[in-house]
This record gives C-alpha cells, structure tokens and sequence, in this order.
C-alpha cells in the first residue's frame, strides 16, 4: 500500500525532471531546476515559516527576561508567555509545521534518483529484469548491480542506477528496443551522476572524475553548515537548552549529510547542494524583507499603544477636571445652602424692630407710633 502511493508521489516529480532533462539535455542541470521549482512552489509557505520564526526570535529577549522573573513561579511564567505570544502574534509552532514539507518531495526524488527504471521511466520491474540480462550479455563486471538468484533479480541498494547508466553505456540496442525507455545521460561537469563517491575509494585516482565526485558530498554538507549557522544567527533561541540542541544538530547534520553523500548516488549531493545554494539565498531574501516589515509593524504597534496611552491620559485629565468641577459645584451648593440656613437661623433669632405698645399679640401693628386703646375714647 505504502509502495504503490509512493509510487503515484513520485509522478509528477519525475514528470518535471524528465521535462527539464529534455529542456536542457544535462541530468545535472535538470535536477538543479527542479530544485528550484519546488523551492518557488514552497515559497508561500517557507514565507509563512519564515515570519514565524523571525517573529518568535524578536521576543526571545522578552522571554528570557519572564525567565528570570519568574523562575520560581513556573505557572505564572507559563501564563505570562502565552499573554507575550498573544500581543506579539507569535507561535512556537508556526515555523516547524512548514518546515516537514520539504520532506516528501526530498523522500519521491530519492526514489527518482534510485530507481530510475521504475520511477523515472515508469516501465515495469520486467523491464529491469530484461536490462540486467542485456547488461550482463555484455561481459559486464554486476557486482555494484545485483545478481540473479535462482530467477530472481536482486538488485543493490543503487543497483537500478547503475543498471540503467550501463545501458545507456554498453547496451544502446536494448534501449532502442523497449518503447517508453529514457535515454539519460549522467554526465555533468565530466561526474558520473549515477556513481557512488565511496565506490571510488577502491580505484582512487587524481583524476577530475574521483576526486570531483568527492567533492560532491564535502561541499553538500559545508553547504548545509553554512545554513545552518546563518540560520541559528538570525533566529536566535531564548531557551538554552533548545539553544545547545540546535548547536549540536548544526555540526551533526552536515557530518550525517556528508556521510549519506558518500554512500548514495552523486545525483542526490548535487540536489542537496543546490538546495541549499537557493535555501541560503531565501534565508538571506526572506530574512531581511521580515525584518525590517515586523520591525515596522512593531513601531506600528508601539506608535498606536503610544495614541492610545495618549488619549487615555487625556480622558483621565478629563475625568479628573469634570470630578472637580462637580466637587466645587457641590461645595459652592453647600456653601449657599448654609450661607442660607445660617441667615434663617440668624433672621429667626432677630428680636422685633417695634416696642411692646406697637404690638398686637405677637404681631407688630403700628411702627413708629405708640398705640393706646384710650385714645379715641370719650373721656
């Protein structure tokens, strides 16, 4: 099951080296532009993982400083980081989960590369059997192919790369003969593509077809170091145990790189080389537009955090004079209203301006004249 979807992976992988090669008619040259198809292809989301690991870089400082202030409260350090990711839109996921795309189409030309006869050409495992036997006829030494065991073809792990580099060599016929067959040519820069660089050790010769194929999986894994440390430089790490990881697997990937580049075809070292040829020029390109577009966004941010503090100071200054306001308004009412109570109290307190014969009861009748009952009487 997981061989046949394999198998249809590869499709449309070995549709676009196969028209490439046809473009350019170099096997070396065809593998360069399909690496630079898929990296145009994976941009959008290499942009993506890009801006997410630029925009976790820029709060690292941040983050160490919640460290230190936090170390002995983990959980408030937990909660201050998920507050520090929100404002900042950041994630620590969104610059990994792009980052295994690449893998698939790394794992289908692998299996272009290795077997050619089957995933390149499309032809059947028939086909494969009738090629060693014509090679074979030949005189050809198979040990780096296969071997035949009772009927059965075994081939070596690259042994159908090599099949197919020796009939194009010594078997021009059988190609011609079998309908579908690409005639591929693996030499570039005067390398045998197809060749395995170990497999040189045993004739070695200071020749440029040796030692350029040594060459081939050094540079592929300098190539990859290279990255990596411009990588580490502009995406910083704010936490030291991810920090020593990420060291370690930068001096440990290009060893396993140049190592995988001894022992497999120096087709699949070319593609690492121009893979990371163009991932070193994308870092550089993405890197600085990221740069200087979060930067801008951020002062962005700080210059509508700086408005918003603005206008709420103004509205506290508003606030603050409108409460005084209403507070001298309550003191002047309170004011007037004793002025008003203290002049009620005073009026009440008054003695009456006429004396006792100008008055009636309570009430003072005749200001200014002494009244008499008697007054007007006969006597």
């Amino acid at each position: 099951m997981l061989s046949t979807l394999g198998y249809y992976v590869c499709v449309p992988f070995a549709w676009l080296v196969r028209l490439f090669y046809t473009l350019t008619s170099s096997y070396g040259l065809a593998l360069i532009f399909f690496t630079l198809v898929i990296k145009l292809v994976m941009l959008p989301f290499q942009m993506k993982s890009k801006k997410g690991m630029i925009r976790m870089s820029r709060v690292s400082g941040r983050m160490q400083e919640l460290q230190k202030q936090y170390k002995n409260n983990p959980q408030r350090y937990q909660m201050e980081v998920q507050k520090l990711y929100q404002e900042e839109g950041a994630s620590p996921m969104s610059g990994c989960l792009w980052s295994f795309i690449p893998l698939p189409i790394l794992l289908a030309l692998y299996s272009i590369i290795r077997q050619p006869i089957t995933h390149f050409m499309m032809l059947g495992e028939d086909v494969v059997l009738k090629a060693y036997n014509a090679v074979a006829a030949t005189g050809m030494n198979m040990d780096q192919i296969g071997e035949l065991v009772d009927g059965t073809l075994k081939l070596t792990p690259y042994g159908q790369i090599q099949l197919a580099d020796a009939v194009n060599t010594v078997a021009p016929e059988f190609a011609q003969s079998i309908d579908g067959w690409f005639n591929i040519n693996y030499n570039f820069l005067g390398l045998n593509l197809a060749a395995v660089p170990s497999n040189s050790f045993s004739s070695f010769s200071f020749q440029w077809g040796v030692i350029g194929l040594m060459l081939i999986p050094i540079v592929a894994g300098l190539c990859q170091f290279l990255m990596t440390k411009f990588m580490m430089k502009t995406q910083p790490s704010a936490d030291p145990a991810a920090a020593r990881t990420t060291k370690s697997m930068m001096y440990f990937m290009p060893l396993f790189s140049v190592h995988l580049g001894f022992i497999m075809p120096a087709a699949l070292g070319l593609y690492w080389i121009a893979q990371s040829a163009f991932s070193a020029v994308q870092e550089l390109v993405l890197g600085k537009f990221y740069t200087k577009k979060l930067q801008e966004e951020e002062d962005a941010r700080e210059a509508q955090r700086q408005e918003q503090r603005r206008l709420r100071q103004e509205e506290a200054k508003k606030n603050a004079e409108l409460q005084r306001q209403q507070a001298a308004q309550v003191r002047d009412s309170k004011k007037i209203a004793a002025k008003r109570a203290e002049k009620q109290e005073r009026k009440a307190k008054e003695k009456p301006k006429t004396n006792e014969n100008g008055r009636i009861g309570d009430r003072p009748y005749a200001r200014g004249r002494t009244f008499s009952e008697d007054h007007y009487s006969d006597d």
